[in-house]
């Protein structure tokens, strides 16, 4: 078994082999999404207990609109099945149907305060974003999400960069209850099997793939083949290298790092290799990117079409994951009530 890795030292001894994760039904399933997270997700599952979530709960923040809300619900499940997440191995539910992360986040807000909630960088960038909805949702967003890992008393949180801030947050709040009701909570800490999580680049050169409003430049798993090959085609190049062994540009860096994730060794070292001759033709390089690309990505989307067609199985997996997840929260809340007071018969 690998070694989980993170980023300070646990303090309390609380043991914990679990991972908690939460996934935003927000979008489609793009390939950041797979190379950056996903992949560990399938490989976690064999080394560990661990809890997958569809948060829904957190999507009403800055998407009340809930019209599409059960589509995408059905989406996020079946592309991550798709993927390689086993509900039989793994417990995949959605944060709605654990009612007892409502009771824990109510305990959690008292020991939060309105002057550190404000300064999170996610806050600051959604109210300036939606000044016209800054709500307490959204302001005490990592109080939830703080209530949703340790509901389940996980150790092991897989999150990018961009989550940090939130893990930290979350290990005041545990230590907080900690310190006023006893030992319940072990320490969340991010793990991830690489000290660097893939950064997915964008077609267009700039940036990481993502839920964004240019589509042309995210390689979505629910794009058909020619869709796919028409966004490859369109990637961002140049006239090629004028002199042998030149630096590559960032945007041919980019074309360079999607190689590497679905191309064999032997083509991408022949692109190189032209690169370096300056013999290089980005249109032949492209074209073989795309089909490798559709390679690899049509039997995901082929699979999520048959999942999502397939609404009785989808029912069958909330189901089990609810039960499953219901009975872990249910555990820790008799241990939370007790250690608060709360316990009166």
């Amino acid at each position: 078994m690998n070694a989980p890795q993170h980023t300070t030292s646990p303090k309390n001894t609380l043991p914990s082999n679990i991972v908690m994760s939460g996934i935003r039904p927000t979008g489609m399933l793009h390939l950041g999404n797979y190379f950056g997270a996903i992949q560990n997700y399938v490989r976690m599952q064999e080394e560990y207990e661990c809890f997958f979530m569809v948060a829904d709960l957190h999507s009403l923040t800055t998407h009340p609109d809930t019209s599409t809300l059960k589509a995408n619900v059905k989406r996020v499940l079946a592309e991550n099945i798709a993927c390689g997440l086993d509900p039989n191995k793994a417990t995949f539910y959605c944060q709605s149907h654990i009612h007892e992360t409502a009771e824990l986040y109510l305990y959690l807000n008292m020991l939060a305060y309105k002057g550190e909630l404000e300064k999170t960088v996610t806050f600051k960038d959604k109210a300036r974003q939606h000044p016209e909805n800054i709500n307490a949702g959204l302001l005490t967003y990592p109080v939830l999400q703080t209530a949703d890992i340790i509901l389940h008393r996980a150790s092991y949180v897989p999150v990018g960069k961009d989550q940090e801030q939130h893990l930290e947050m979350a290990r005041n709040f545990v230590n907080r209850f900690n310190h006023r009701y006893g030992e319940v909570f072990p320490e969340p800490h991010a793990f991830n099997y690489n000290q660097e999580l893939i950064k997915v680049p964008g077609l267009d050169g700039t940036g990481k793939m993502s839920k964004s409003e240019n589509n042309m430049s995210t390689l979505y798993f629910a794009d058909d083949d020619d869709a796919i090959r028409k966004k490859v085609m369109k990637a961002k190049t140049d006239n090629g290298p004028t002199e042998k062994n030149s630096i590559k540009p960032d945007y041919i860096e980019n074309i360079f790092m999607l190689m590497k994730l679905v191309c064999s060794e032997d083509v991408i070292s022949k692109y190189e290799a032209d690169f370096n001759n300056c013999t290089i033709r980005y249109g032949e390089l492209k074209k073989q990117l795309a089909e490798d690309m559709v390679n690899f990505m049509s039997p995901i989307r082929q699979k999520a079409t048959d999942i999502l067609a397939n609404d009785a199985y989808l029912t069958e997996v909330m189901q089990k994951g609810a039960q499953k997840a219901q009975e872990s929260a249910q555990k820790t809340m008799k241990i939370v009530r007790e250690a608060i007071g709360l316990n009166y018969f």
